[in-house]
């Protein structure tokens, strides 16, 4: 069992972690609205409370360096809530800096390390020094606001009243009743209601009321819209609304019209016993009904149940729910067989109807478990996106260019662990997009381009594939620059050089060492990185395509499956061996007449549908002999048959018992099958013994030993003590179709 202590623990990162993502959110948007000069408070109360419930948790739990830094950053956010300091650039620098981090701090508490981090220190020393605060007026006296408003107003209505006039708002009372026992939830409407309008600073009970269990409220607002516009909007909200007089030149102030006294009466008056009034630290209202109307509300206070409808959960948990799931559908398959074998048996006929009925009940359920524990593994791509979203923004500032990122498709879904191991190569490609790609403002107005350049980060589902694009409207790839270094690296000869095809050219940029820069910076330039982006999206059973335009810019689209946990599985025979090849990389599987194979440059192709499909022959590629296992197979197939079997079609139909279509080799045949494996735009004809069958495969990691083997993303068990290897297409593709006629006769040495 999990210790209590330890499940607590893991809890705090979790939730911490999110937290920080939620954070890096909110900076994203506050830096935003310093670009467009529309600054809302709302967002700079979101970064407070997050800080300072992130300081609690810290200190519920000792991470002594997480709370120091809350509560350094709480320090200076309050300062910036109450308008003591201005939000400037280096501000939100330290903000943003900030939020990297925690992220590192995180890490260091999980794994046990108590090293000295000199980074967070220099941070605490900057932000101890610009936490300071420097001195704030009174509000602008031009509005008729009575003494007695003012000082019950908390220091937040204060400063947020002043940064309203100051703006030049014109201030409104608003005046409704609403009953003591929805009263929270109505405020929380009228405050959404009026929000596009403009800010409610405050409200103060008059003293008035229809009936016991009802209060009246005057409510201070700031805003630009003119008194009938609000009248309008706030009408169905049941709000009365009144502009609040300015004073005369002689100070002297108008009197409140009739029927609407002043809110400076209602404080002169009091409010009525029992009736309290709450400001938070981030500016919410509250209000707490009478004594006399406590008793009403008794049982919603003796409640303690949670509000909160989900649940974190570890994504091993999942992974192993996966396997159960992968058990069963091996049970599935086992009970086909017995299906199988009582339909064989006169006498048991209705005993295997029976049976076929309960295993059509279980492969239903079986399904929807399946496809509930994917659905639960899913994560949305937004929660890597927003991460490049500030990545972006520091790299831009490093590099001194101007850079608008523009995303798309954030909502889109794929597996966790994608997700999570997506982070270091979207953040290589973004990167390249900044440094290599996007010219300096002077650069750009020459040429007559926009001063701010552009990054789209898009993604969209295609099929069972995910697709991510990172396009910029930068200079594009230099082919010239980029040839001449691979010259230099000695990564292909001068005849490779003439011969090579524009797209072969720049998939260079993936080979290790090359770079088109001749200076090396912080960011890049040294030739790592796009390799290391390429292995790394190869390891998730996906693919990267390059395409540029010189002048225009560049567009890198990163292919992925959906999840990696279970898939289905065409499973075909290579002489005596058993594949699994996923069927998210299936487009067809068609006959092979080996008559229209041609050589074309060393390779073998074909022409299926109009198009030229290059073969790979797996039993060749895989170094296994095909002839022996055939011949003794065709021997045993033909021992009992009659004569003209060989005349038959070579592919036959069916349906197995669990109701999937199966493909077999019918007596006689030696005709083999080509599999049209595809990732992206880029096909691949795998030539195959015989197709087998679909069925759904959880794959298990081949071990440490045999990690290395290209060609296999691990194996499966299929039933019966039957082993399949799946092959890993993305890697055979990107292998075959830029390897050329390097594939060896006996090529074990790279596929094991």
């Amino acid at each position: 069992m999990v210790d209590s202590g330890d499940r607590a623990r893991e809890e705090f990162f979790s939730e911490a972690q999110e937290i920080v993502e939620g954070l890096g959110r909110d900076l994203l948007a506050l830096d935003e609205a310093v670009r467009t000069n529309k600054i809302d408070p709302d967002v700079i109360n979101d970064v407070f409370r997050a800080v300072h419930t992130l300081k609690g948790l810290a200190g519920l739990f000792g991470a002594t360096r997480m709370a120091t830094l809350s509560h350094e950053l709480e320090e200076l956010l309050d300062n910036l809530r109450l308008g003591r300091i201005e939000i400037s650039a280096s501000v939100l620098d330290l903000l943003f800096r900030s939020v990297e981090l925690y992220g590192r701090i995180l890490q260091n508490e999980k794994d046990g390390r108590d090293a000295p981090m000199p980074e967070v220190d220099d941070l605490l020393r900057q932000l101890h020094q610009d936490a300071g605060p420097s001195a704030a007026g009174l509000p602008d006296d031009n509005y008729d606001l009575d003494p007695g408003l003012l000082s019950v107003l908390t220091e937040y209505e204060e400063h947020r009243l002043r940064t309203n006039i100051a703006s030049g708002m014109t201030l409104f009372r608003l005046r409704v009743q609403f009953h003591l026992a929805t009263i929270d939830q109505a405020l929380d409407d009228l405050k959404i209601t009026a929000k596009p309008y403009g800010e409610i600073i405050t409200y103060l009970p008059t003293g008035a009321g229809a009936d016991q269990d009802s209060i009246e409220l005057d409510i201070l607002m700031a805003s630009r819209a003119p008194l009938e516009e609000l009248q309008r909007a706030l009408h169905q909200a049941g709000a009365a609304v009144e502009e609040i007089p300015r004073r005369n030149n002689n100070g002297h102030g108008r009197v409140a019209p009739p029927g609407m006294p002043s809110m400076s009466a209602a404080l002169r008056g009091g409010a009525p016993t029992g009736v309290s009034r709450a400001v938070d630290l981030t500016g919410s209202m509250a209000a707490s009904p009478p004594s006399s109307a406590r008793g009403n509300r008794k049982g919603e206070l003796s409640s303690i149940r949670s509000v909160a409808q989900t649940v974190r959960v570890d994504i091993h948990k999942l992974d192993r729910l996966m396997n159960i799931v992968g058990e069963l559908a091996l049970v599935r398959s086992a009970l086909g067989r017995l299906v199988e074998r009582l339909r064989a048996a006169p006498t048991e006929r209705e005993l295997s109807l029976d049976l076929h009925r309960l295993q059509r009940t279980f492969d239903r359920h079986l399904a929807a478990m399946q496809a509930g524990i994917l659905e639960v593994r899913m994560a949305p791509l937004g929660q890597v996106f927003d991460k490049l979203a500030r990545v972006v923004r520091q790299i831009s500032r490093d590099a001194d260019k101007l850079v608008n990122l523009v995303i798309t498709g954030a909502e889109t879904e794929v597996d966790k662990l994608i997700v999570e191991e997506l982070s270091d190569p979207l953040m290589h490609m973004m990167r390249n997009a900044i440094d290599h790609g996007i010219e300096s403002k002077s650069v750009r107005e020459a040429v007559g381009k926009p001063a701010v350049g552009t990054i789209a980060l898009n993604a969209f589902q295609k099929g069972n594939h995910v697709v991510i694009e990172i396009e910029d409207d930068g200079k594009g790839i230099d082919v010239d620059k980029l040839l001449d270094a691979a010259l230099r690296r000695g990564v292909m000869t001068p005849e490779d050089a003439r011969t090579t095809s524009y797209r072969e050219v720049l998939n260079l940029i993936f080979q290790p060492g090359i770079s088109t820069k001749t200076d090396v910076s912080e960011i890049s330039g040294r030739g790592v990185g796009m390799d290391v982006v390429k292995t790394n999206i190869s390891k998730l059973g996906g693919v990267i395509d390059v395409h540029s335009e010189p002048g225009i810019g560049t567009k890198m689209t990163v292919t992925l499956p959906i999840t990696l946990a279970i898939i289905s599985a065409l499973i075909v025979r290579v002489a005596d061996r058993l594949f699994a090849i996923p069927l998210t990389n299936v487009q067809e599987a068609v006959a092979l007449d080996e008559a229209t194979v041609r050589q074309i440059d060393g390779r073998e192709m074909i022409t299926l549908r109009n198009s030229t499909l290059q073969l790979c022959y797996l039993a060749r590629l895989f170094g296994l002999n095909e002839e022996e296992e055939l011949s003794a197979r065709i021997a045993g197939l033909l021992g009992g048959a009659r004569g003209g079997s060989a005349a038959r079609p070579a592919v036959g139909g069916r349906r197995g018992s669990d109701g999937r279509a199966t493909l077999g080799l019918r007596e006689g045949s030696k005709r083999k099958y080509i599999v049209v494996a595809s990732v992206g735009a880029r096909r691949l004809g795998l030539v195959v013994s015989t197709l087998i069958g679909q069925q759904d495969v959880v794959i298990k990691a081949l071990g440490p030993s045999l990690s290395s083997v290209r060609g296999f993303s691990g194996a499966t068990e299929l039933g019966d003590q039957r082993i399949a290897l799946v092959l890993d297409a993305p890697a055979l593709i990107e292998e075959i179709l830029h390897g050329g006629d390097r594939q060896r006769n006996d090529p074990r040495s790279t596929h094991g």
